[in-house]
């Protein structure tokens, strides 16, 4: 399967090098490859600049939002969610047409400082807006509510966790499941919320998890649904 990754941060690298370690064919994209590849300082988080993670994974190959799109069969959003929309404008609505689009991100505002708020909240998501944008492509929020090592690596925490899907689309939820269980997710991990208005509830999940965040001081925890049925 060819993935274009969209976001160069830490959750897109995360992301792009599992799948490419699977042995899908990645691309990552931004909105100026050159302009981030000439990036020589760390990121606001610490991490080092993007040329250097791609001198490491030389399989993945840097290119534009939009030639990313058009390569890809499927897409992953890993964008900052207040740059989402724009990010998938610039990648261009018959790029994405027709394709399942994983949505990750989450809608941080950072506005008023630390800790940050979301928008949109409560009667929207991102997911939805998403969808609503780009009526064409088959949105399937998940991953949003954990860290990224988590993400591809659930067995960072030990025992049962959960890992939530919403989306319209039936069959792209089930592509997305399998692409999930490849990641290390049981499937009995993996609750289907319903459709993607339900984004509305796993986005709102990032308030309380960056209060754990800071109180445990560390990110390796995730969500567990006690009493889930199996298969759901």
């Amino acid at each position: 399967m060819r993935y274009a990754v969209l976001g160069t941060g830490v959750v897109g690298r995360t992301i792009a090098a599992k799948l490419a370690s699977l042995g899908h064919e990645v691309v990552i994209g931004t909105r100026d490859p050159k302009a981030t590849l000439a990036r020589t300082e760390p990121d606001g988080y610490g991490n080092p600049p993007f040329s250097n993670w791609l001198a490491g994974n030389e399989q993945v190959r840097l290119e534009t939002f939009a030639d990313a799109a058009a390569w890809g069969e499927s897409v992953v959003n890993t964008t900052a969610g207040v740059g989402t929309l724009q990010a998938l404008d610039a990648a261009g609505a018959a790029n994405l047409a027709s394709k399942i689009l994983i949505d990750i991100a989450n809608p941080l505002d950072f506005s008023h400082g630390m800790p940050p708020s979301l928008t949109p909240v409560n009667t929207d998501s991102l997911g939805e807006q998403i969808q609503r944008a780009f009526p064409e492509v088959k949105v399937v929020k998940t991953l949003n509510t954990m860290n990224c090592q988590i993400m591809v690596e659930p067995a960072r925490v030990a025992g049962e966790h959960t890992v939530f899907v919403s989306g319209d689309d039936t069959d792209a939820k089930k592509a997305v499941t399998g692409l999930l269980v490849s990641f290390g997710w049981p499937e009995t991990a993996v609750i289907d919320l319903g459709t993607i208005e339900t984004a509305r509830s796993t986005e709102m999940l990032l308030p309380i998890w960056l209060r754990l965040w800071d109180t445990l001081g560390h990110a390796d925890f995730n969500f567990h649904i006690a009493g889930a049925p199996s298969g759901a």
